[in-house]
């Protein structure tokens, strides 16, 4: 029963070993998937991954791009705290959904981040929609799935209509680094 006291010297050095472990392992997550870099408001923070590469190259081709970044339309704007909590809540549920290879053939925006959107392009575009097309009074109709969303009618802007992932299997886009060190890229290849 010695060595599972917590008083023991075995039991201290097994916690720490074991904490070590853990921390290391957080750390290499944190490295690997380049954490630091979703953050930023860098559009190329988008294509960790590959499945953005279509809807990356669509965004880079359309009159959006000179104004905008992945985050001015799809995270919140009114505060730092929900712009922060949107991007970890996705962040987290495309993890996990890539981790596990559940990808869908065609990416569409959940409830919430539809929401956020359409808050989005109303904000930008609040003198046009308000005055020509009447759209703030017909918002939460939008939302309710009672009246078009911008996107509907707008299927071009900024994304083209990606029907499949094999839409643009040619997309030329600047993939990130490698964040795997030469040197151990070096030792697998052998």
């Amino acid at each position: 029963m010695e060595y599972f006291n917590i008083t023991s010297k075995r039991f201290m050095w097994f916690m720490c070993v074991l904490g070590g472990l853990f921390a290391g392992l957080g750390l290499y997550t944190v490295y690997i998937s380049r954490a630091w870099f979703y953050v930023s408001d860098d559009p190329a923070a988008c294509l960790n991954c590959h499945i953005m590469a279509s809807y990356y190259q669509d965004w880079n081709h359309s009159s959006h791009r000179a104004w905008t970044t992945c985050n001015d339309c799809h995270v919140p704007q009114d505060s730092l705290l929900s712009k922060y909590t949107l991007k970890a809540v996705d962040g987290l549920y495309h993890s996990a959904v890539f981790t596990v290879g559940a990808e869908p053939q065609v990416i569409r925006a959940r409830e919430a981040s539809s929401r956020v959107i359409l808050e989005n392009c109303l904000r930008c575009h609040k003198p046009l929609v308000t005055e020509l097309v009447k759209m703030e009074d017909r918002y939460e109709d939008a939302l309710q799935g009672r009246a078009a969303t911008c996107w509907e009618c707008h299927t071009q802007v900024p994304h083209t209509n990606i029907s499949n992932l094999a839409s643009a299997p040619g997309a030329l886009v600047p993939f990130p680094a490698s964040p795997v060190p030469e040197w151990l890229s070096n030792m697998t290849k052998q």
